[in-house]
């Protein structure tokens, strides 16, 4: 059983090695400990009850008028299949919404995971470029091999 909550600074930590290990894989990029901090707010966890273990993380960051983007979706390899991903994508969504937010996108390696909750290739010239200052810091920039996604 798990529990989906707001994180708090208790799991930075976990975050931040749940973060790391697809980072280290390539599938998933780096996320600094000040980042995780700074953006606290943003992220959801899942959280096993038994082991108290943070099992899965997501974030919403709101970009732009109405514009908001899904990041930093991890779910623990142990854990993979269990529909927590999906759990934790559909509360960030619901909090988008409750601010206001229309359009939703995601900038992805697991396209086929959001086609599943409704969310459809663009381009990532389609999206605004106020959502690219992000992208100055990233280590693939400006070669991004992510895949752009909406949802509106």
């Amino acid at each position: 059983m798990f529990e989906y909550r707001k994180a708090t600074f208790a799991d930075v930590d976990e975050i931040h090695e749940l973060i790391a290990s697809y980072a280290a894989q390539g599938i998933m990029l780096p996320k600094p400990h000040s980042t995780l901090y700074e953006t606290l707010r943003e992220f959801v966890v899942a959280e096993e009850v038994a082991s108290k273990k943070i099992v899965g993380v997501g974030a919403l960051h709101l970009t732009w008028n109405k514009l908001a983007e899904v990041r930093s979706m991890a779910v623990h390899a142990d854990f993979s299949r269990r529909g927590i991903g999906s759990a934790i994508v559909k509360k960030l969504l619901a909090e988008g919404r409750a601010v206001g937010v229309k359009k939703f996108f995601t900038l992805t390696y697991r396209p086929e995971f959001f086609k599943s909750l409704g969310f459809t290739l663009t381009t990532k010239e389609s999206l605004p470029h106020k959502i690219w200052k992000d992208c100055m810091d990233c280590p693939k920039f400006p070669n991004c091999d992510e895949i752009a996604m909406t949802l509106e």
